[in-house]
């Protein structure tokens, strides 16, 4: 297959995957109402998706050092079909839906980072630049589709069949997979599983380390924004119902969640240009203040609201596609796969952290119907995006800065 088809099939895949990603999210107000859950506890079932995601990734893409990432994709890409299914036959409250999230973030663990292993053993020079950009834009795609479809569904038929819908996308995915990419031609790694497991030589990379700790303070960011985002949009429509232009909070999510694909993807080309870690580093700051500002103006006039989300969209993916490109291509190639792990580790572990802390505040200052709770809970993304440029520059001077 031609390097365009495999990016073509993993980029589809990808997004077909993640139609279950946001399932929960996009629907908390349903949640909340028919379970009684409370902001914390929605926090939970949000985070540990991601919790799922990080306990898995390490042991699953440093397995790719050694065995066919293909396999494991497909195993992966099957889990999800049955954990979301398994969600809209099963869950009843906020422990059956702990651990039916769990088991999804486990299954994304095997399909996103390994997708993109995939594409990178496979693809070579400064196409591999460019595929990495779209393998990962297309990450914000397969969310803002999950929130778009989960709310729709929900609407037609209700929750259990939007989650049946995700299910039906991992299944397409699996087949998709399976029928055009066949297995790798490279060696198989020899290394011991207790090596590929071992992270001290990954952390020893400096410069690969500083982009690993840089796109942990992206996650925390990016997913604390993605799993709150639907619920600030429909108190900030409550506080203004006349002002609306008839659309409902998942739908104005979705189109702000879209912004992610082209953000990235002229966030990765700007640091081909001008320097990687300079586009990364004003990127962030930005994406900071924004941050520290959006959750305070959930009264404003609902165009200005959205006006805002949309920039605070670009910002927060913008430095996506860089940073792992920067992690990927100052890894050790032996050590891909185990450097790989440890930036998802890190990242989406910091992420499950990222919608309960969001939750907590929010339940500390008072509830989704305070402003000052969104404004202090916005801000406190805004403080690990803002950590992300001073731990990149730091670890990253040895490392060369275009990619």
């Amino acid at each position: 297959m031609s390097p365009v088809g495999l990016i073509a099939v993993f980029v589809v895949s990808l997004v077909l995957v993640m139609l279950s990603n946001a399932s929960f999210p996009a629907l908390i107000p349903t949640f909340q109402a028919e379970w009684r859950l409370s902001n914390t506890e929605a926090g939970w079932i949000s985070g540990i998706y991601y919790a799922g995601y990080a306990a898995a990734v390490p042991f699953l893409v440093s397995l790719t050092d050694r065995e066919d990432a293909r396999s494991i994709y497909l195993y992966s890409t099957a889990l999800s079909a049955i954990s979301a299914l398994a969600f809209a036959l099963w869950a009843e409250g906020f422990w059956t839906a702990m651990a039916l999230r769990a088991l999804a973030g486990v299954s994304l663990a095997g399909t996103y980072m390994v997708g993109l292993k995939i594409l990178t053993d496979r693809i070579s020079g400064r196409l591999q630049s460019r595929a990495i950009s779209l393998y990962t834009a297309h990450f914000a795609i397969g969310n803002s589709l999950s929130v778009l479809m989960a709310g729709e569904v929900t609407l037609l038929a209700g929750w259990s069949w939007a989650f049946g819908a995700a299910a039906a996308g991992s299944v397409i995915a699996f087949l998709l997979v399976f029928l055009t990419v066949g297995p790798s031609a490279q060696p198989r790694g020899q290394q011991k599983l207790r090596d590929i497991l071992d992270v001290r030589p990954v952390v020893r990379n400096r410069p690969a380390f500083g982009y690993i700790l840089g796109y942990a303070a992206h996650i925390w960011e990016l997913f604390g924004f993605r799993n709150w985002i639907v619920v600030f949009l429909a108190f900030s429509i409550s506080l203004q119902p006349d002002q609306t232009w008839g659309f409902n909070a998942t739908q104005v999510a979705t189109v702000v969640l879209l912004l992610g694909l082209p953000a990235s993807v002229i966030g990765n080309e700007l640091s081909l240009r001008f320097g990687r870690r300079r586009v990364i580093t004003v990127i962030m700051l930005c994406s900071a203040a924004l941050a520290c500002t959006l959750g305070f103006t959930a009264a404003l006039p609902f165009g200005f609201v959205v006006l805002l989300c949309g920039l605070y969209g670009l910002t927060v993916t913008g430095e996506s596609a860089s940073l792992t490109t920067g992690v990927i291509q100052n890894a050790e190639g032996s050590r891909k796969g185990a450097t790989m792990a440890l930036q998802s580790l890190l990242g989406f572990g910091v992420g499950a952290i990222a919608p309960l802390a969001f939750g907590v505040v929010l339940d500390l200052a008072g509830g989704t119907g305070e402003i000052l709770a969104w404004g202090l809970a916005f801000g406190l993304l805004g403080l690990g995006a803002a950590l992300g440029p001073l731990v990149l520059l730091r670890l990253t001077r040895q490392a060369p800065s275009p990619a």
